[in-house]
């Protein structure tokens, strides 16, 4: 069965702040790849990263039910005319990166992520399924082809916009940890504490993204993994009223970081202006 959102370990409000969705996996690495700095085999190499396999099935001009190697898809799209890919982490009330239609909308809030193309209407949502016991799973991906309106995709804020807005952000993040005495809250903070810092500096981006995208979303991701400990029931809130009130202060910071890891990855399309 396709994974909703609290299953998929890698979408939804409940997921791993480390973990990269995979609708930006495909993102990232499909720009680079249709704007050269990437060859093929790689890019595919690292979009499927742990997974056993990705099939992609619905492209336009397939029969129903057709599915094909990621490698063909990509290769397949751009033929068909796609000149770059855009990131949706759409969650509940907030449809960002979407165009419509409901169809679509309802797909990609189903998993919390899709990719949309540029040049071609079309759109992709991931159908996860993961096999094998707790600590030895692996997971197959079937992305979902749908017909999507040409149109201005809501809420993604410029490169510039969204750093600006991410300084505040990651100010009243920390300020809010601290304020919820997460360090003082028990060993379950102090692990997810110490995950955070430990975690290094990833290479998020693929090549021939612009370093500022790479800073944007490194911070995008520092924001969402204060947010992820601050929301896990840590710190000195404990009464149903305290969690509320903490549960609202969080959504606006919440959708800061995820506005601005959507114009990080689409920062390689916006540059070239497609």
């Amino acid at each position: 069965m396709p994974l909703t959102p609290a299953q998929n370990p890698s979408s939804g409000p409940s997921a791993d702040p480390f973990a990269e969705p995979r609708s930006a996996r495909l993102t990232a690495w499909g720009n680079s790849l249709l704007a050269g700095f990437a060859p093929p085999d790689h890019v595919v190499e690292e979009v499927v990263g742990a997974d056993e396999r990705h099939r992609v099935v619905g492209l336009p001009g397939d029969a129903e039910g057709e599915q094909h190697a990621l490698s063909w898809a990509l290769g397949r799209l751009r033929v068909l005319g796609v000149k770059g890919l855009r990131l949706a982490l759409p969650s509940e009330g907030h449809p960002l990166g979407l165009t419509g239609p409901a169809a679509f909308n309802g797909a990609a809030l189903a998993v919390g992520e899709a990719v949309l193309a540029v040049g071609v209407p079309v759109g992709l949502v991931p159908e996860i399924e993961v096999y094998g016991p707790p600590g030895d799973q692996s997971a197959t991906v079937l992305w979902r082809c749908h017909e999507v309106r040409d149109a201005p995709p809501a809420d993604v804020p410029s490169l510039p916009e969204a750093e600006r807005e991410l300084a505040d952000g990651l100010r009243e993040a920390t300020a809010l940890l601290s304020r919820l005495d997460v360090a003082g809250a028990g060993p379950e903070a102090l692990r997810a504490l110490d995950q955070y810092r430990r975690r290094g500096h990833s290479k998020p981006l693929a090549p021939g993204y612009p370093p500022r995208a790479v800073r944007v979303l490194e911070s995008a991701r520092q924001v969402s993994a204060l947010l992820a400990i601050a929301s896990g029931g840590h710190g000195a809130a404990v009464s149903a009223g305290e969690m509320a009130a903490r549960a609202a202060a969080l959504t606006p910071l919440r959708r800061t970081a995820r506005r601005a890891q959507v114009a990080a990855y689409n920062a390689l399309v916006d540059e070239r202006g497609e």
